[in-house]
């Protein structure tokens, strides 16, 4: 979407609230049905609180004696984490007379502050955020307080309710706009008065659970992202049950797409792949919530809204094998495609850099590129561009634009091992040159041969390729970033490179067609409150002619006689 559309839209949304404003309604006067809490917080976390540490996106600000609202936000993404309210969670986890009162404290005075509509909590999918957390935590904070106290709470309740059924429309695409629509899914089956929100607001989350792919994939083909909508349809039709009214058949059946695809997408520690601004996941979520949502599917198709995986032995990887998500589903994509990330039982092996929300905007500006993903990037360029966006939302970004759009994927499976064969055409249009990345697997995961080539493949790709180089070789080279638990090491000669895990398995990785280096790396890790030092392995070469490539293989140490003849018949 063209950066005016997005800055209409942000103003539309804007000039509604402004309306809204003016033509409030709507009166809550208690909690009807008491829902069960959709995220759960820790007594750690209440302590830290207590003895002020805020922890929040990445940051910790230590401001003791100071309340919630006067401690100052080092950026937009903390500011968003604390008007959502997660630290209510910890609060409540801890549960104690001393939490309780602080709780109440800091909500009573959201609501002194803020609760005239104004103020950065203002946006729908914080709004939503918030709501559940007020509704869910309603009995913890209640209590002990005074028939004033408790009118303000509901007055707040029924302003932000009436506020959400306006604007839940401006949303973002994506698990922002289902955040909005849940929250008021929650509100109009828990609160009196909201009563009659409840079937818009179906009709609204059933529209939504439609654009979710037959696949069960998202437009932004971010895997976190996917598991936290997963969680809160599961909370969403769970609070309507529990409330006496019937499932929603749309909201079911895209449970039962998502859940096989989010099989797909771990790895062998059980976390998510980390493609296209997507982390881990939450501990614990993704296990809880498949469990809660009673499908049993396994894995289908090919590939997994856009990513093939591949399973052998004890080794699992995972390729992003689909089209760079563009405009509005592109507002947290990466530059990444055919980067791939590998683990070795339960220990993570080769990784993307990750996300880089959680340390602010350069370093979400940086994880975003090309040379932050485990695959082939042209000098020190990125295979797509950032376009400014403006939507209505906490965070402004940038979408990615002119990135991938043909990405092929082809994959088998016979008694020598797992192949896959993928290409994508993310350097045409700079350099006239298409990347395509071969895998073979052996049967019992203990060996990885991967062979990437550049090739101009057209007469009008070679003419753009001859007026790049220009008479002087195009610099490439093949990225693999390595998860800070692995010891890498460069052997005296510079032919392998020795990966050790906390397991006590080795690894070794070898090249032919390009020189072999070890080289700094980060990895991104928004639990952390710093990225975390690395190492990534990164094999240089140059493209002289229409085609060009580098062989590698990265093997169990046992397992190497035969991939070192491999790579020598190979060079």
């Amino acid at each position: 979407m063209a950066r005016s559309t997005l800055s209409t839209r942000a103003r539309s949304a804007d000039n509604r609230l402004q309306a809204w404003r003016s033509a409030f309604g709507g009166k809550v006067t208690g909690i009807a049905a008491q829902p069960q809490p959709w995220s759960l917080g820790t007594v750690a976390g209440a302590r830290a609180l207590q003895s002020g540490e805020f922890r929040f996106a990445g940051e910790l600000v230590e401001a003791p004696a100071t309340g919630i609202w006067d401690v100052p936000s080092p950026h937009e993404a903390f500011t968003c984490a604390v008007q959502g309210f997660g630290w209510l969670d910890d609060l409540a986890a801890a549960g104690d007379a001393t939490a309780r009162m602080l709780a109440q404290d800091w909500l009573w005075q959201w609501i002194e502050r803020f609760g005239a509509a104004r103020g950065p909590g203002w946006y729908p999918d914080l709004t939503g955020r918030r709501l559940m957390r007020w509704i869910v935590h309603a009995p913890f904070v209640l209590k002990g307080q005074d028939a004033a106290a408790r009118h303000a709470f509901f007055k707040s309740l029924g302003r932000q309710v009436s506020y959400l059924a306006h604007a839940w429309p401006d949303a973002a695409p994506g698990l922002p706009r289902f955040e909005a629509l849940i929250g008021l899914i929650h509100a109009a089956v828990a609160l009196e008065g909201a009563e009659g929100l409840l079937k818009p607001a179906r009709r609204g989350l059933a529209k939504l659970c439609e654009g979710i792919g037959p696949d069960g994939g998202l437009r932004s083909r971010n895997p976190e992202e996917l598991l936290e909508v997963f969680a809160l349809l599961i909370q969403a039709d769970r609070a309507q049950r529990a409330a006496g009214h019937p499932g929603d058949a749309a909201v079911e059946e895209a449970i039962a797409r998502i859940a096989p695809t989010l099989r797909a997408l771990r790895l062998g520690d059980g976390a998510l792949g980390r493609f296209n601004g997507g982390a881990r996941g939450a501990e614990g979520l993704i296990d809880r919530s498949l469990a809660e949502s009673g499908v049993r599917t396994p894995p289908q198709g090919e590939a997994a809204m856009g990513y093939a995986r591949m399973r052998a032995g004890r080794t699992v990887l995972l390729m992003d094998a689909g089209a760079t998500p563009a405009g509005i589903g592109g507002l947290r994509a990466h530059a990444g495609a055919l980067s791939f990330e590998m683990s070795a039982g339960r220990r993570p092996l080769i990784v993307n850099q990750g996300p880089g929300d959680a340390f602010g905007p350069d370093w979400r500006r940086h994880a975003r590129e090309t040379g932050a993903h485990s695959t082939v990037q042209i000098g020190e360029a990125s295979m797509a561009r950032f376009a400014p966006a403006s939507v209505f939302g906490c965070l402004d970004t940038e979408t990615l634009e002119d990135g991938p759009k043909a990405v092929t994927l082809e994959r088998a499976v016979d008694r020598s091992g797992h192949w896959l064969l993928a290409s994508h055409d993310g350097w045409v249009a700079s350099h006239g040159l298409t990347h395509e990345r071969r895998l073979f697997m052996t049967p019992d995961g203990a060996e990885l041969r991967g062979e990437d080539t550049l090739s101009a493949q057209s007469t009008r790709e070679r003419a753009r390729f001859a007026r790049m180089r220009e008479g002087a070789a195009i610099d490439w080279c093949a990225r693999f970033h390595l998860h800070p638990d692995v010891e890498a090491e460069l052997d005296p000669g510079g032919e392998a490179v020795r990966l050790s895990l906390r397991s006590g398995e080795v690894w070794i990785f070898r090249q032919s067609g390009g020189a072999l280096s070890l080289e700094p790396s980060t990895y991104l890790d928004g639990r952390r409150l710093n990225p975390r030092l690395t190492q990534q392995i990164v094999v240089r070469t140059a493209a002289m002619d229409y085609a060009s490539r580098i062989n590698w293989v990265v093997g169990r140490a046992g397992a190497q006689a035969r991939a070192i003849r491999d790579l020598e018949d190979a060079s």
